[in-house]
């Protein structure tokens, strides 16, 4: 026994490198569409090991009050019946809005165990411990808000516009200097006579503005990336957290979902053909009325079920283009039946993958593997371009702004973002809700191409009428 209590340290130690590890080869395994619901799995077991230990490390140790155990037993059920209920109920569509939240949640818990720990360490705390506390409370209170007004945007509940807050700059210089001037009361220990508790309050409600400020004049368009990057700032408190509390599995999930989100945020800025400075300055994703084509009207056909239905049961290859309206309507149950029947009269039917359509990293992804579509017939950007020009239909179901070839010319405001090529179609049938623009704000040029069919109406019904039409041919 005495020997377990000795090397009880050691023991964890290497136990929680092992749940490390799970975690680094769940990452690796999430690569790919294939393995990504086993690297699940093995980063939950990982997750798993480090909780019960830790729960473990807790009891063993014993709690100075009895009411510490109580909270943690409390909080536990509460966070997971919350959990449970969550993932039980949210609609795909709402995903991105659930992952703002989770990063909430994960930049204020971050942020207390800080807050936490200045007060009750106080002035006996060694400097490096100062400056990671410093840092948790400073990203973990911007992710917080931040992640609040981004899933008030997405949700609906504030608006995707971009928001101009009145004298921001100045707003931003006052909260960084307060932050210095903190920061420096915290290090140097001279707290003017105020006590530790007036630096520690200050930082945090400077840090608590700072991320509205951030996050308000960005646009709806640009609300993914926003969400990846503040999802690396949630990665990054937790790390500061686990520097401050010398938790080993803190620091390495940390440090991982930092690094993750932030390489996510560059390859997602990249693939809009935006650099991050710009996208955090703000602007893209106005619904401003601006036109792509200077001004004239396109002109828009439309067609029927019957004839998509024609076109589409003799093509010999039929390219689906999946966007955020598909999801909205929740017709990928629809658009999976729709891909068996075709298949079904030997025509190939591919779905072409933007890297950024949808709300969220890998949204199409994981809303057609919901219908059991295989991954096999998900192709990315670089490799489905080249395969339009083959392909007889290009079906595009509510998306918009990566398909436009507006993107292709200079002077628009999606100019050299990738799109997918779908103008090079022999033909192309759009199903879309109405006649709206897309976050960009300006109209999409391959709705008036001649070789371009509209086919308006609520993606569901759109797509299970197509069906009935086919069936009935």
């Amino acid at each position: 026994m005495e020997f377990f209590n000795t090397n009880l340290p050691t023991i964890a130690w290497f136990i929680y490198l092992f749940s490390a590890f799970l975690f680094i080869q769940g990452l690796r395994l999430m690569n790919s569409p294939r393995t990504a619901r086993k690297g699940n799995f093995v980063s939950i077991a990982g997750m798993s090991i480090a909780f019960a230990l830790a729960l473990f490390e807790s009891s063993y140790k014993g709690f100075e009050l009895t009411s510490a155990a109580i909270v943690l037993i409390a909080g536990i059920a509460i966070g997971a019946a919350f959990g449970f209920v969550t993932a039980k109920k949210v609609k795909m569509t709402a995903m991105p809005q659930l992952v703002s939240i989770f990063n909430t949640v994960g930049g204020g818990a971050a942020a207390l165990v800080a807050i936490n720990d200045a007060l009750n360490g106080g002035a006996h705390q060694e400097v490096y411990v100062f400056i990671t506390i410093i840092l948790g409370i400073i990203i973990g209170s911007v992710t917080f808000t931040g992640s609040l007004i981004a899933a008030g945007k997405l949700q609906g509940i504030v608006s995707g516009s971009p928001i101009k807050v009145p004298l921001k700059k100045l707003i931003d210089l006052i909260c960084i200097a307060g932050i210095i001037f903190c920061s420096y009361m915290l290090i140097s220990g001279n707290y003017f006579g105020y006590g530790i508790e007036m630096p520690v309050i200050l930082l945090t409600a400077l840090s608590l503005i700072m991320g509205i400020t951030f996050v308000l004049p960005i646009g709806g368009a640009d609300m993914p990336v926003v969400i990846s990057i503040l999802n690396a700032c949630t990665g990054t408190a937790v790390a500061m957290a686990g520097f401050v509390i010398n938790n080993l599995i803190m620091i390495v999930a940390g440090a991982l979902v930092g690094a993750a989100g932030g390489i996510l945020s560059k390859l997602m800025a990249e693939a809009m053909n935006r650099s991050l400075f710009n996208i955090l300055a703000g602007g893209f994703g106005d619904t401003g009325e601006v036109s792509a084509d200077g001004g004239a009207a396109l002109n828009l056909v439309e067609t029927s079920a019957d004839d998509v239905a024609v076109q589409m049961a003799y093509a010999a290859r039929v390219i689906i283009v999946p966007g955020y309206g598909l999801a909205v309507a929740g017709a990928q149950h629809e658009i999976a039946d729709l891909t068996k029947i075709l298949e079904g009269k030997g025509v190939e039917v591919i779905f072409a993958i933007h890297p950024v359509a949808g709300r969220m990293p890998g949204h199409m992804n994981v809303l057609l593997a919901e219908a059991n579509v295989s991954y096999e017939k998900l192709i990315p950007l670089e490799d489905v371009n080249p395969m339009f020009s083959t392909a007889d239909v290009a079906l595009v179901v509510g998306a918009n702004d990566v398909t436009n070839p507006a993107a292709r010319r200079q002077g628009t405001p999606i100019s050299g973002m990738p799109i997918l090529d779908v103008d090079a179609a022999k033909n192309v049938v759009v199903v879309k809700r109405g006649r709206g623009k897309g976050y960009a704000g300006i109209e999409n040029e391959l709705y008036g191409l001649p070789h371009t069919k509209m086919l308006y109406g609520d993606a569901k019904k759109a797509v299970a009428s197509i069906i009935s039409a086919i069936k009935e041919l």
